[in-house]
């Protein structure tokens, strides 16, 4: 089987094995680079147009591009930091008086449940008020045991353990993004340089095709979290008009978690408000939830799909088995890697015949 193996075949067989392995071991540990270069790469047409328009050198508009961006980015960071934390902290503030309701709502239910029991057979009671007081005894624990002071105390010491990494990881990301900006057209000479005339046209068509898809990704994640926000944002000043806007951000943000999504914010909220008694809010926020998990089902694959020119089909599987191959990057790196082979194999730079 191997006598048949040419040099060529051999350099694709250790390249795919280059890539597997670079994509297992190095990459998760290089979401920063990674970032930065994915970034350059969106801000590059900017840079072209800004140079061509008013003719200055390329350090200068990368310069005005660079701080440009960073200015966009310090502002809607900052302020979304800043509503993010006044309605935690308005949030925290009234916790005691949403637990000291839920256990009211407990001890009314209980009332109303041994006035319905009266006339009933007193086994058959003892028997219900056992399993209930087992049901609050076990939820007592399950509450207690997580908002212990050490527990808590733990979890605070460890997020402001790894603050200093965020930190030195959001630094490399912004000396590493403006380096990239500099040096995207001498990386794509040198890149160029080692391949023949022929083969570069190819791999020049495929580096086309998956600038593209970068660019078609970022455009509909885009879309897509302006529909989202949006739509969120209005149902929130419907039900709840006072935390629209911060909770609005904060279901925005854990939106763009894969699997998790929108669901993890709305689904406790609104159980919250069935076991205070305000059922019309519960429905609401319920039903929230349930637009916001289709949009994002149905909605992403299609535009991704158009974006991209993946079918919705085939953009959704990319996406899920890069999740679970590689991570929250493999979401990215799933459909990019799916255009990769079949620009690929238009190019001719990969031969797929097989026939049965």
């Amino acid at each position: 089987m191997f006598k048949n193996f040419t040099s060529r075949h051999w350099i694709y067989i250790f390249l795919i094995i280059g890539l597997i392995l670079f994509g297992l071991f190095i990459l998760p540990i290089s979401v920063p680079l990674v970032l930065a270069f994915f970034t350059a790469l969106f801000l590059n047409p900017a840079v072209r147009a800004i140079k061509k328009r008013f003719k200055l050198n390329r350090k200068i508009t990368v310069t005005i591009v660079y701080l440009t961006f960073l200015l966009l980015l310090a502002f809607i960071g900052t302020y979304a930091v800043t509503t993010i934390i006044k309605q935690l902290v308005l949030l925290a503030e009234n916790a005691p008086s949403y637990i000291n309701h839920i256990n009211n709502k407990l001890l009314e239910w209980n009332n109303n449940l041994e006035i319905i029991m009266q006339d009933l057979p007193n086994d058959f009671v003892n028997q219900v008020n056992a399993s209930i007081s087992d049901a609050v005894k076990s939820i007592d624990k399950v509450i207690t045991d997580n908002i212990q002071v050490e527990r808590v105390a733990g979890m605070v010491a460890t997020i402001l353990t790894a603050i200093p990494q965020y930190i030195v990881s959001f630094l490399v990301y912004l000396i590493a993004l403006f380096l990239f900006m500099l040096e995207l057209p001498f990386l794509k000479a040198k890149f160029y340089q080692n391949f023949t005339d022929h083969t570069a046209e190819k791999v020049q068509f495929m580096t086309g095709r998956l600038k593209y898809v970068l660019v078609g990704f970022l455009k509909a994640q885009f879309l897509v979290s302006i529909f989202i926000f949006t739509v969120t944002l209005l149902g929130l000043l419907w039900i709840i008009p006072e935390y629209a806007i911060g909770m609005s951000l904060i279901i925005w943000l854990i939106d763009f978690v894969p699997i998790i999504g929108s669901i993890a914010i709305l689904g406790p909220w609104s159980l919250y408000m069935f076991i205070t008694g305000n059922i019309l809010m519960g429905t609401q926020l319920a039903v929230l939830a349930i637009v916001l998990l289709a949009i994002r089902r149905t909605v992403e694959p299609k535009v991704m799909g158009q974006q991209i020119g993946l079918s919705p089909l085939a953009t959704l599987i990319a996406m899920y088995l890069g999740l679970q191959l590689i991570g929250i990057l493999g979401f990215i790196i799933g459909p990019v890697l799916v255009i990769a082979f079949t620009s690929a194999k238009e190019a001719g730079i990969i031969k797929w015949n097989v026939k049965l």
